[in-house]
């Protein structure tokens, strides 16, 4: 009789993946479809509707003209003085009214600087938030 001692054939366990893929897959579509959900129930917006177009409302513009000198216009009324007080004063009268107003400096080039921006803080004062500068065209051949 002979004995066969070391050579037992054993078996590998098996491990059965079809079961955890399934269970994979159900929670990945799960996910996919709670997320692509979840942006629109965050927020419940109404969005208006409109049959029109909304009427534009326009800025109104005052003018205010320095020249060479420093001396002040406003809507084409020459100022008597040249400080801020009597500019913030003109910018007054002629800003009366309501709505949104713009104001038109028209410097001459050679206007200090000084005079340009006491006509900028006179606007402020009264309230004019927009401010935009006058300027030509240079004529073709002039440069």
């Amino acid at each position: 009789m002979s004995l066969r001692f070391g050579a037992t054939r054993r078996d590998e366990p098996e491990i059965n993946l079809i079961p955890f893929i399934d269970v994979l897959l159900v929670v990945l579509i799960f996910l996919m479809l709670s997320t692509s959900y979840s942006k629109y129930s965050q927020l419940k917006i109404n969005l208006p509707t409109a049959n029109a177009e909304a009427p534009q409302q326009f800025p109104r513009e005052v003018h205010i003209g320095v020249n060479a000198t420093g001396d002040y216009s406003v809507a084409n009324q020459a100022l008597q003085g040249r400080g801020l007080r009597a500019l913030t004063t003109a910018l007054r009268a002629s800003a009366q009214g309501g709505g949104p107003q713009v104001l038109i400096v028209s410097a001459d080039a050679a206007a200090s600087h000084q005079t340009v921006m006491t006509a900028v803080e006179a606007a402020r004062l009264v309230g004019i938030t927009q401010v935009t500068f006058a300027l030509q065209s240079p004529v073709p051949g002039s440069e």
